[in-house]
């Protein structure tokens, strides 16, 4: 099979890209979390603050507040225990004991994994692993490493002045073991969720991020001790204190002139021994051909795309309300999040609330990156994901479905209706009841995934920008006191033909009903303080 038949399957037909008979040995299940064995190691505070408010500002990184910021950003958070009915073919088993985070992941496998080179007073200079299972830092190579780093970027960021990096990798078998090869479109999702939640953590802890979709993935693999047959770094995010930062101009004359054969050779390969659980792993070679294709091996190869050009033609914009910015302490947000499946209960929305959440969404997901560089701050940029909904029951709105103009802070009627039954017939499982859903978003993306201008790389930047939106979105919605429940198994042709997506090259990406919810049936308890 091709690639680029690959990505379209992944899309269009996601059972084509497995085994029919493709069953998960829970048995045989990997750990959600990587475990390294004998390396040194650094224990962090257990005594997380309450509260996570936004205006502060990041005097002094050390390692108590990084531990806090860790711990809200990928930490586990709470032991959940459900029981399903033994009789439902939509769970494999019928007793479900997970260690959730507050960040949503798909079959809660959590694929992705979070490196840090750090510079603190306080700690020895170098590349560390968070152990999420025992709240810790691993020491996998000591060292400083700001030159290295700076070419790894292409001479764009600097490196010198950040107190840390953080990076975002996928481990392949960790879910794959689950979905087989559809696991690809869920591990771009899955760190775009991961990173989402980490700029918003980041905003209240007070530092300044910038998230760098392109890199030497061979010398920051080599960096960070990593095979990539196994795993392989998605993002690259450097922290700094400082808010005049040089994000992505620093040394621009020397930018195309770092390749990852020369940086490699710079260092000693190493690989440390670390625990997966599974005794039999299954070969994954359609993963790892859409890795290797996507790998940039010279920095020449980078670009900047800049901000999509907006191809709807904009008319029969309802203005929504203006409302203020959502203000709420994000702890607490988190703490409440939910997701729900048979518990949502249709009940009124307002045109304020709907308005308010569209907002908050969308203003949130603006941020830094090496993709729209100089063109980040203009007021009239356009992301390249956007939002779509189909609204049933919106007090002073007509049901149908809708395109958001944020620019114009506005609803497009793409289609007038109640579209409820048929997104329900487009969904792959009934775990939700669609009927009971006032508002269903869809995220949607150019339908040529950004290969015309990115290639391979480009399919897996949409999934994590999506995925980012998503965790707006889902924050937004808790803030709000409703539920989000992010779905793929849904027929995107079905979802794209509603709106009318294709006359504009656009599909949808991942559905996300949202509405008020009841709590279900469960045992849990949190693991923070």
């Amino acid at each position: 099979m091709s690639l680029k038949t690959f990505m379209h399957q992944l899309q269009f037909e996601p059972d084509m890209v497995k085994p029919h008979d493709w069953q998960a040995d829970w048995e045989d299940a990997p750990l959600p979390y990587k475990l390294y064995r004998r390396l040194p190691s650094v224990e962090l505070s257990a005594e997380i603050p309450l509260t996570l408010e936004e205006g502060g500002r990041l005097a002094q990184p050390d390692i108590r507040n990084l531990g806090h910021f860790l711990w809200y950003v990928y930490g586990l958070t709470q032991m959940s225990h459900t029981v399903t009915d033994p009789d439902s073919n939509d769970y494999e088993e019928p007793s479900l004991l997970r260690c959730r985070r507050f960040i949503p992941s798909g079959g809660g496998l959590y694929p992705s994994e979070l490196y840090l080179y750090l510079k603190l007073e306080d700690l020895p200079s170098g590349i560390y692993h968070y152990d999420v299972a025992h709240h810790r830092l691993i020491l996998l190579r000591e060292g400083n490493f700001d030159s290295y780093l700076t070419h790894a970027l292409g001479n764009r960021c600097e490196v010198p002045a950040c107190f840390g990096v953080v990076f975002v990798s996928t481990m392949f078998w960790k879910n794959f073991f689950k979905y087989h090869n559809f696991s690809y479109r869920l591990q771009g999702l899955d760190a775009g969720v991961l990173i989402g939640q980490l700029l918003e953590v980041a905003k209240r802890w007070g530092a300044a991020a910038s998230v760098y979709f392109q890199f030497l993935d061979k010398a920051v693999n080599q960096l960070l001790c990593l095979s990539q047959e196994e795993e392989s770094v998605y993002a690259v995010i450097p922290l700094s204190a400082r808010l005049d930062m040089n994000w992505f101009a620093y040394g621009q004359e020397t930018a195309s002139a770092a390749s990852a054969a020369g940086l490699t050779r710079e260092l000693t390969p190493n690989r440390h021994d670390h625990f997966v659980r599974s005794k039999k792993i299954v070969e994954f070679p359609m993963l790892l051909r859409m890795n290797e294709a996507s790998l940039m091996e010279h920095a020449s190869l980078f670009q900047q795309l800049g901000r999509k050009h907006e191809h709807v033609p904009k008319s029969d914009l309802d203005v929504l309300p203006r409302v203020n910015r959502l203000i709420y302490d994000m702890a607490s947000i988190c703490r409440k999040r939910y997701s729900p499946e048979a518990d949502f209960v249709l009940r009124q929305v307002s045109r304020t609330q709907l308005a308010a959440l569209l907002q908050e969404a969308m203003a949130s997901f603006m941020y830094r990156n090496d993709l729209d560089a100089a063109e980040e701050e203009k007021d009239n940029a356009l992301p390249r994901v956007s939002l779509y909904g189909c609204f049933y029951g919106v007090e002073g709105l007509r049901d149908g479905a809708y395109r958001y103009d944020a620019s114009a802070h506005a609803l497009q009627m793409m289609r007038p209706g109640d579209h409820r039954s048929w997104l329900q017939q487009g969904m792959s499982l009934d775990n939700v009841n669609l009927s009971q859903v006032p508002l269903c978003f869809h995220v949607a993306g150019d339908i040529d995934q950004l290969y015309s201008q990115l290639g391979y790389r480009g399919y897996r930047i949409q999934q994590m920008e999506a995925g980012m939106l998503v965790q707006r979105l889902l924050l937004a919605a808790s803030a709000s006191g409703m539920g989000g429940r992010p779905l793929l198994g849904f027929d995107a042709s079905m979802s794209d033909d509603i709106y009318g997506m294709a006359s504009y090259g656009q599909t949808s990406l991942i559905q996300i009903p949202i509405g008020p919810y009841r709590g279900c049936v469960r045992l849990e308890g949190s693991m923070g303080c």
